[in-house]
């Protein structure tokens, strides 16, 4: 009786239903699925190794690295080289310059960005694409061309040896990638949205503040992130504007390992392992941001 029960809705199954079930079980499995594994663990392994390498070298003492050379496994583990390092670097003043610095730059940033990116792709304004070409120009402008102008300008206005100097330049080279990232994602918002804000009274500055921005939190956030760590790391222009220790960044911080220190590497890896834990700690927690938003605008849809 039961088996007779267990058999009747089997039979009763639709002829395309057990088609395809035949289909699903005799469809070749993908041979490459093994190999192509295989091959991107040893990408990522490569990828790794130099932040591995740098942790193992700041984890050992110098006699040790000086003994049994960069790619041994350490015989013994020290924090000192993070305590030496601390003070080396200055990083109590480089730490807060540099966040100082990432505070008054890149909200300004991504706010123009943003504004800018949203006339390009969303308004009708006269000489919009002599704008945008205008502005993606300085994405081909290399950095080394505009270091004596920058200077003299900034020496001329009194702008030298200060943070606040240092905003100007980073804008400007911030400020055209950050325009094409974000015009590429606010051309894929619907135009119905915003056209039916306008039919309801609303003007520009509040479609962009109360519409535009909510929809492009992801595109925003990715942004921001890059731009964060863009500021965090920049050196050429810290250098060349920054002159006294009380306003060094931590780039620039780390050229005290040069010198009477070049050859303490156990130190110079814990240095540089201080200056790049932000920067770890914001793509391990925030890379799905960095993904999306960047992808975001790639396609419709």
């Amino acid at each position: 009786m039961s088996s007779a029960a267990e058999v009747a809705p089997a039979a009763a199954l639709p002829d395309a239903v057990v088609a395809t079930d035949d289909a699903l079980a005799n469809k070749p499995k993908r041979k490459g699925g093994v190999v192509l594994t295989l091959v991107l663990a040893v990408v990522a392994v490569f990828w790794i190794s130099p932040l591995v390498l740098l942790v193992v070298t700041a984890l050992r003492p110098l006699s040790d690295f000086v003994a049994n050379g960069p790619l041994s496994w350490p015989q013994t583990w020290t924090l000192q080289n993070f305590v030496q390092a601390w003070g080396i670097g200055n990083f109590a003043t480089t730490y807060r310059n540099s966040a100082l610095l990432l505070i008054m730059k890149v909200p300004v940033g991504v706010l123009i960005s943003a504004m800018l990116a949203f006339a390009l792709a969303k308004l009708r304004i006269r000489f919009g694409t002599a704008i945008m070409y205008t502005v993606f120009l300085g994405l081909t402008i290399p950095i080394y061309i505009t270091i004596v102008p920058v200077f003299v300008m900034m020496r001329s206005i009194g702008a030298t040896d200060s943070l606040i100097g240092l905003v100007g330049p980073y804008l400007a080279f911030g400020i055209p990638f950050e325009v094409l990232v974000l015009q590429s994602f606010f051309r894929q918002l619907p135009d119905e949205i915003i056209e039916a804000a306008k039919i309801d009274g609303a003007g520009p500055w509040r479609i962009f503040f109360t519409l535009v921005i909510p929809l492009s939190t992801p595109a925003l956030v990715t942004v921001f992130i890059l731009d964060a760590v863009a500021t965090w790391n920049e050196f050429l222009f810290a250098l060349i504007l920054l002159n006294s220790d009380a306003h060094k960044t931590i780039p620039v911080g780390l050229l005290n390992f040069t010198g009477q220190f070049a050859n303490n590497n156990t130190g110079l890896a814990a240095g540089i392992f201080i200056a790049v834990v932000p920067i770890l700690i914001a793509y391990i927690f925030l890379q799905r941001w960095i993904v999306g938003g960047l992808t975001a605008g790639a396609t419709k849809g």
